[in-house]
């Protein structure tokens, strides 16, 4: 199969209309050719006139490891064109940075979950763009965790810059089928087009959504595998949470745990109150000690979750209600836990950063009610997950 990027350098008449234009390209570590080409220095050897490059949270070189970690402006230093940073000072376009190309070229590889901020980028590019008479060509690649839909939609009133719009956690689409749907909800006038694909099979490859014939690289630190790709809908709720996500190892966001909990208990606690919701992977006890992070240098007890290898049921793995499940046997085994962290998340204060991260507080209060069951979760969820499955529909573009 061919991505975007390796379309657009393959067909000179896809290229065509970029002539005598001033190109930028949002861009980082994982926006690479089949080759394994970064696609800056492949745009630049294609002819074309690359006059500025824009970087994500994480920065073009992906190398901030944390949230809310920004990243500075700097001059690209093999080929001298101004690098801006939608993490830093602004996490909007300017104006300035508008002025300096007609075509932003969007290649970034995403994870397929709303909290991924890659998503939010792209909404404040094409307002940008539709304000300032720019065009945005999104250069799609896969989502990893393929098609399937979960978790509750965002609610009115908690948008921010890990959620941009009424979506459920998983949304199943790609960036550039998200663009379109952005740019019908918010009503934008603005020149978009995407890059498709070519060959892409969510749903009867092999390698679901990541084709087994290309290599992953992290589009941010804590993203080394497809592993994470596929749990991290669930994996990042643990952000807003005392536990640790497993940063400061070498599989982060793919487990969770403290130096304070009993794993073996908790595995059994989540079987018994749910385990038709532990379908598709297997989830395995371990120990680990951060060297950063939450519970630096404590021996944790943990949980591993493993949707891969044979374990791995790709339509029946949930991973969002995985991570509730196990909350909620934390908080039946533990009903004083310190269970949710107090701090600004991603910019946003006075508000619990799990009720963030999840666009309202239905999961909190779900786990925190001891009267509350799977069922009752499972009823609203659903609803949400059923209503996004067809307002979805129009914009799929595979």
């Amino acid at each position: 199969m061919k991505f975007g990027i390796d379309r657009l350098l393959a067909d000179p008449a896809l290229r065509k209309p970029l002539e005598g234009k001033r190109v930028a390209l949002l861009a980082h570590p994982a926006s690479v050719t089949a080759d394994l080409t970064h696609s800056l220095d492949a745009l630049v050897a294609s002819g074309l006139n690359v006059t500025a490059v824009f970087g994500p949270q994480h920065g073009v070189r992906g190398d901030l490891q944390d949230n809310m970690m920004e990243s500075p402006d700097f001059n690209d230093p093999t080929y001298g064109m101004p690098v801006f940073s939608l993490y830093g000072e602004v996490r909007r376009p300017t104006g300035q940075s508008m002025g300096t190309f007609d075509v932003m070229l969007y290649d970034l590889q995403d994870l397929g979950c709303r909290i991924y901020t890659f998503i939010t980028t792209l909404l404040y590019v094409l307002e940008a763009a539709a304000e300032h008479g720019k065009s945005v060509w999104v250069l799609d690649r896969p989502n990893p965790a393929g098609r399937p839909v979960e978790g509750l939609t965002l609610l009115p009133g908690w948008e921010s810059f890990v959620g941009a719009g009424p979506m459920p956690m998983r949304h199943g689409m790609t960036l550039g089928e998200l663009g379109h749907w952005f740019v019908a909800l918010k009503g934008l006038d603005v020149d978009y087009r995407v890059i498709e694909m070519e060959g892409w099979a969510p749903e009867t490859a092999r390698g679901f959504g990541w084709p087994e014939d290309r290599i992953w690289i992290n589009p941010s630190p804590n993203a080394p595998n497809i592993n994470m790709a596929r749990a991290y809908a669930g994996t990042v709720m643990l952000e807003g949470t005392t536990l640790s996500e497993g940063r400061g190892t070498t599989r982060p966001l793919e487990l969770f745990g403290a130096p304070d909990i009993d794993a073996r208990a908790v595995i059994a606690e989540m079987r018994r109150l749910a385990p038709e919701w532990l379908n598709g992977c297997a989830l395995r006890d371990i120990w680990f000690q951060p060297t950063f992070h939450k519970h630096v240098g404590q021996l944790c007890n943990g949980v591993h979750i493993h949707a891969e290898g044979p374990f791995y049921d790709h339509h029946a793995f949930r991973p969002w209600r995985v991570q509730a499940l196990g909350f909620k046997a934390i908080r039946r085994l533990y009903p004083e836990y310190d269970l949710w962290r107090d701090f600004p998340y991603e910019y946003e204060f006075g508000k619990l950063a799990i009720d963030v991260i999840n666009g309202g507080p239905g999961l909190r209060e779900w786990i925190d009610d001891s009267a509350a069951l799977p069922d009752d979760l499972d009823a609203v969820t659903g609803r949400d997950e059923r209503g996004w499955t067809e307002a979805r529909k129009p914009y799929l573009l595979y």
